[in-house]
């Protein structure tokens, strides 16, 4: 879709959930929208952007979650509609300024903030798989769930209107199977955008500088949300008056429960409440569901967000029986972590009633392993041919070799991740959070006292230098720790689909932007700082290995466009690259398909030899300065 907001108003479109965010977003009249990108959640800014100069919504890719949180909610204290959106993980990024928000309230000054968080459950895009639900309780902020695109289309608009009315953030819970799937939307009015931004200075600062009457108001709000969440047309109930058996569910879990009971023929003793309002948890309507049955089967991902009110509800309400029984993730009904799937829950079903049902034949996986290897040869995850990043973890194993005092590398999230997984050089021994690799290493750096004489090298890439990385940084020179960062600059947010970010020439709606340099950063805080091409393997090699000789915090750039970026812009290949089979050693070295690791450079099986792959071959080079015996060579195509 070239534009979310050029689309007739009352067609049916098919959409991912994320981009019928952003158009429920645009029908509600937003004005202002942030975010930091992040799988599963970046094409809800990348969509509203692309209709940026029609509809006059400003638009920014923030540093961080929690600046694109702080930036919005200064337009919405201006009297504006915003929206930012985040994946679980930046959401703990962002939660130190929601935390506070969530008391304080938005001001007096009819704006309003819709926060949508992106969960990524079985974590297909993440480092784990947590239930941001749990926050909407802790933080007082009101929840919505759709279950489809077009609810979330219809949840988004409504959140504005909540946050209007009760003046307060409202969280929008999105998850994979949402945000990255399609389905038919109907669309409404795009309304014009009129309202001009101004700031009361008349009022009192907005701030929990008083905690606990900022408290009580907060629980005063939610008492005030929760009567309209009990009769909400996002809740709703089918199948008998007093079911066998009742499901409560929500979000993905209402799709398979509905898949489910149809597929096991259980339409007459099974009733399915589905939720979409989940905190203030609407406990009349929950309780009113209770009393009219024995039994419960909690079908939801990842958490027992659902089952815990509902088994704290059950004990307390008068009308429900005491013989109720309540099952789900506490019981093993239904798995306590990964994503659901219809399968799952028939099985569930199936035992609850006694019915003879196997999610498939207990040899289903070795017949489908075996059949699956007989048609592909599975690579695994791997870096791109032609990516900088293996060229830098190359020169970084060489370093660490040659220094010869078992050094190693921490690291955090970006491309440069993959590094842990078989088709990397796994040297990465410590992975954890954005930034977290410049936290670790400065640790690490200070345990020379503590008898550690192992050099330590942090890796992060270039967004989340900005991102994360600089107060761990600042730390490291402040307190004299001994370390290196390896800062590898591709020139993009590539992991998540190539988003500018500070260090590039561009915004997110392509206009020309000022440039942050990394380096001059680096050095105002008192870093050494080098400069390489990670290409030039040998001197990358050296400038690193010098590095870590030094005491103190030193910074190691390696700078080379993401081949992806550069192939789209370029279109050509710098080398030809051909390997010479009679110098070639074969299985005697393989060091090029062992090591390396490129997937331009797989293996004969016919000759014993390596060959490249000219389908995927982009004529990067790289192989041939790592080449021992010197059989590949390269020559200039322009």
């Amino acid at each position: 879709m070239s534009t979310i907001a050029g689309t007739t108003t009352g067609t049916r479109e098919m959409m991912m959930g994320n981009e019928a965010i952003a158009r429920g977003a645009l029908e509600a009249g937003v004005q202002f929208v942030t975010g930091y990108p992040g799988t599963p959640s970046s094409e809800i800014v990348e969509t509203v952007a692309r209709s940026a100069r029609e509809t006059g919504v400003y638009v920014e890719w923030s540093i961080n979650e929690k600046v694109a949180a702080e930036v919005a909610a200064a337009a919405s204290f201006a009297g504006l509609r915003t929206l930012t959106a985040m994946k679980t993980a930046g959401f703990n990024v962002a939660l130190d300024f929601l935390a506070h928000l969530g008391y304080s309230g938005l001001g007096k000054h009819g704006g309003s903030m819709v926060v949508v968080v992106c969960d990524d459950p079985e974590g297909h895009s993440s480092g784990d798989e947590a239930d941001s639900r749990w926050f909407a309780q802790t933080e007082g902020a009101p929840l919505l769930e759709p279950d489809s695109p077009q609810e979330a289309k219809e949840m988004t608009t409504w959140a504005f209107e909540l946050s209007e009315q009760f003046n307060c953030y409202v969280m929008v819970r999105s998850y994979t199977r949402l945000s990255l799937a399609s389905g038919p939307v109907t669309l409404g009015r795009i309304p014009e955008i009129g309202k001009k931004a101004q700031f009361d200075t008349s009022q009192e600062t907005i701030s929990p500088y008083m905690p606990k009457p900022s408290h009580v108001r907060q629980h005063q709000r939610l008492a005030s949300i929760r009567p309209l969440f009990e009769r909400s047309r996002f809740n709703w109930y089918q199948g008998p008056e007093k079911p066998e058996l009742l499901i409560i569910c929500s979000g993905i879990g209402t799709r398979y429960s509905l898949e489910a009971v149809g597929a096991l023929g259980l339409e007459k003793s099974v009733g399915i409440l589905k939720l979409g309002t989940l905190w203030p948890f609407p406990t009349k309507l929950v309780a009113e569901h209770l009393a009219r049955t024995r039994r419960v089967l909690m079908v939801e991902e990842v958490d027992p967000f659902l089952e815990s009110h509902a088994k704290i509800l059950a004990f307390d309400s008068p009308a429900v029986s005491k013989d109720l029984k309540i099952y789900g993730k506490d019981s093993g009904h239904i798995p306590a972590e990964g994503e659901l799937n219809p399968s799952i829950v028939m099985k569930g079903l199936a035992e609850l009633f006694g019915l003879d049902y196997t999610i498939r034949e207990a040899d289903y996986e070795r017949k489908i392993s075996t059949a699956v290897d007989k048609l592909l040869i599975n690579r695994g995850v791997a870096w791109c041919p032609g990516c900088p990043h293996r060229a830098s973890f190359w020169a970084v194993k060489q370093a660490i070799r040659k220094d010869g005092r078992d050094g190693f590398p921490t690291g955090d999230i970006g491309c440069y991740t993959l590094d842990v997984y078989p088709s990397g050089s796994q040297q990465i021994k410590a992975l954890h959070a954005m930034g977290s690799g410049v936290g670790l290493a400065s640790g690490f750096g200070k345990l020379a006292q503590f008898g550690l004489e192992q050099p330590v090298v942090a890796i992060c890439g270039d967004s989340t230098f900005f991102h994360a990385s600089i107060p761990g940084l600042i730390n490291a020179v402040r307190n004299r720790a001994n370390m290196v960062l390896v800062l590898l600059d591709n020139s993009a947010t590539a992991m998540t689909g190539f988003q500018p970010h500070p260090g590039t020439e561009t915004d997110i709606l392509g206009e020309a932007a000022p440039v942050i340099s990394t380096e001059a950063i680096c050095r105002s805080i008192g870093c050494h700082v080098e400069v390489s091409d990670p290409f030039d393997i040998k001197g990358t090699t050296a400038k690193l290995l010098r590095l870590m000789k030094e005491d103190g915090t030193k910074v190691m750039i390696m700078r080379r466009i993401c081949e992806l970026v550069r192939m789209k812009e370029e279109r050509t290949f710098p080398f030809k690259v051909w390997i010479d089979a009679e110098k070639c050693r074969g299985e005697k070295c393989s060091f090029c398909t062992r090591f390396f690791k490129c997937p331009a450079l797989p293996w004969d099986r016919e000759t014993g030899k390596a060959v490249i792959d000219e389908a995927t071959c982009v004529g990067c080079g790289v192989c041939v300065e790592i080449c021992p015996p010197g059989a590949i060579f390269r020559e200039v195509t322009a």
